[in-house]
């Protein structure tokens, strides 16, 4: 008897499961269809708080309205955040979900995963990935009028929550305090990882829905991105495409990434270029690297360095303008002997970038030898065997071997 009822328990059991599943498998579609009402009606909502938010009408008391489309937006992601908890969460759990849900619920928990550890980022992610997440419902279910009342709140909601995001980061890679992350590596992975999808995700909006005019300054930078978005990228693209991404930010995210740290952002890409000059071994993918480092160099003087007004240290500021003065005058010639113009400049950068590596903790001797080859070969340093000579100068000698100085 104790058998049979125990197998009569477990008949009913498995029974009333195959139901409950059945009904929740029903069911579910009847959450989504209400949870997205309910959406679309936050949605509505927002979309007419920010319109009113943004008029300029004297008859209206502004704090007031902005608490109301703070409100409004705050109702709205809480919709959102209860339909992938109520509708797409049930869908994975029951085996119902398309892979655009699985890959939803996914990236939920990627983001929500951040709270205890990074609190502050959490925050601008959660709310990021919510509105991407209705972007695709907006773009493929509601009217042209709606999606473009909702593009203009989208973007401008989104450049507030990138600049949030960027500047958390920014105040970590300037924290001089942070033991744990001496590297810290992450922080610029992160940092160039934003960028770019700020300016492929929002930025390309930005640019459909708005006059062409706002973004004359960046057009040109831009389309220089945008051929790095096809195919697949070696480490050299890569440091061209996050050098463009840094141009790009000094135009769009002034303040999120103030000059100290875009200062490191840009050093961190140097280290890598020379890096690379100095380990690549075929000779045409060297020259490669080394033309791309050149770039490099010069963007880093023209878009960072000669905007910089405070200098903690007079001399390094001393000797810098020294520097600029010298990039100035040889840009003189660059209308009137361009081959000649690209030569001093190149002359230039490659003996200010010996005085800086030389004595950095980075082993560059092989590139220190790959600059002064250049030198030679444009005729500012001579070679002899077996000695140092440097217009004219003897400094030294070392056996068996031929050596050159700047």
């Amino acid at each position: 008897m104790e058998e049979k009822s125990l197998r009569i328990t477990g008949a009913n059991t498995t029974f009333f499961n195959k139901i409950t599943k059945t009904l929740t498998k029903m069911l579910v579609p009847t959450r989504i269809g209400i949870n997205g009402m309910l959406i679309s009606i936050k949605r509505n909502n927002l979309i007419k708080s920010y319109e009113n938010y943004k008029k300029d009408n004297e008859k209206y008391n502004k704090e007031e309205l902005e608490k109301k489309y703070d409100d409004a937006y705050t109702v709205y992601l809480e919709a959102l955040d209860k339909y992938v908890m109520d509708s797409i969460y049930k869908k994975v759990k029951n085996n119902t979900a398309t892979e655009f849900e699985k890959d939803a619920l996914s990236r939920y928990y990627e983001v929500t995963s951040l709270k205890e550890k990074e609190y502050m980022d959490y925050k601008y992610r959660k709310q990021k990935y919510l509105l991407e997440l209705d972007k695709e419902n907006v773009d493929i279910s509601t009217k042209e009028k709606i999606q473009e009342k909702y593009n203009k709140f989208y973007v401008d909601k989104m450049d507030t929550l990138y600049k949030g995001i960027l500047k958390n980061y920014s105040i970590k890679l300037a924290d001089t305090t942070n033991i744990y992350d001496s590297t810290k590596e992450w922080i610029y992975v992160k940092i160039f990882y934003t960028l770019e999808e700020y300016i492929k995700n929002i930025l390309a909006l930005k640019m459909n829905i708005g006059q062409k005019e706002e973004f004359k300054d960046i057009v040109d930078d831009y389309e220089k991105f945008e051929s790095y978005m096809v195919g697949k990228l070696d480490t050299k693209d890569n440091i061209e495409k996050n050098m463009i991404l840094l141009g790009l930010s000094r135009k769009l995210f002034t303040h999120s990434i103030p000059l100290i740290v875009a200062e490191q952002c840009y050093e961190k890409l140097l280290k890598d270029a020379r890096t690379l000059v100095q380990d690549t071994k075929m000779a045409a993918k060297r020259e490669k690297a080394y033309s791309m480092l050149i770039n490099l160099i010069e963007d880093y003087n023209i878009k960072l360095l000669s905007t910089k007004v405070y200098w903690e240290n007079m001399k390094e500021r001393d000797n810098y303008k020294k520097y600029w003065d010298k990039y100035k005058e040889i840009a003189k010639l660059k209308d009137v002997d361009f081959v000649e113009y690209i030569k001093q400049k190149e002359i230039l950068f490659i003996r200010n970038d010996i005085k800086k590596i030389k004595d950095t903790k980075v082993d560059y001797s092989k590139l220190i030898t790959y600059y002064k080859r250049k030198l030679v070969d444009y005729g500012v340093v001579r070679e002899v065997k077996n000695q140092y000579i440097s217009e004219g100068k003897y400094t030294g000698t070392i056996s068996g071997k031929n050596k050159v100085v700047a």
